[in-house]
């Protein structure tokens, strides 16, 4: 997994927002929420720059947009993120697939809704990597529980260990 930048280009986030933007946002002990989009579920993650540590945090059900977002300005009420990260979802070769423009979509929506900087991480494998942590750690990874917000854990733990 990489960085995919912010945007749909390198230095750009959604809507227009600049990498400088994202830069005075990750100063000090800034909050970060990492969100894994899927069709069904939305895994939900927390993390902090000067920690640099990621947790996940929840899953929210894909149910309706509306729901969605009231979902999410809940989270953000509660954590007060200062950037958000969305997980790209691309081919092993890094070529875009069908859940590529709908990931990056949401990350739009979330900026434009919320008026935060959104940064997008390349998320091949994360769900792999999600339910390998979970099993070491003895957790069940089957059916009935979401590694969606493990995922989500990855993605910005990627994020953050790639920052400088």
């Amino acid at each position: 997994m990489s960085v995919a930048g912010q945007g749909q280009g390198q230095g750009q986030s959604g809507h227009g927002q600049t990498a400088g933007a994202v830069s005075r946002a990750l100063t000090g002990d800034a909050t970060l929420l990492a969100f894994d989009y899927g069709e069904k579920r939305i895994g939900v993650a927390l993390g902090n720059v000067l920690t640099r540590s990621a947790r996940a945090l929840t899953v929210i059900a894909n149910k309706s947009r509306d729901y969605r977002f009231e979902a999410i300005g809940d989270l953000l009420r509660e954590w007060q993120p200062n950037v958000l990260v969305v997980g790209l979802p691309c081919h092993p070769d890094g070529t875009p697939h069908a859940m590529t423009q709908q990931a990056q979509r949401f990350g739009n929506q979330l900026n434009g809704r919320f008026n935060l900087p959104v940064v997008w991480v390349d998320e091949r494998y994360s769900s792999v990597d999600a339910e390998a942590r979970m099993r070491e750690r003895g957790e069940r990874t089957g059916r009935d529980v979401h590694v969606d917000a493990e995922a989500a854990s990855v993605i910005l733990q990627q994020y953050l260990d790639e920052l400088p």
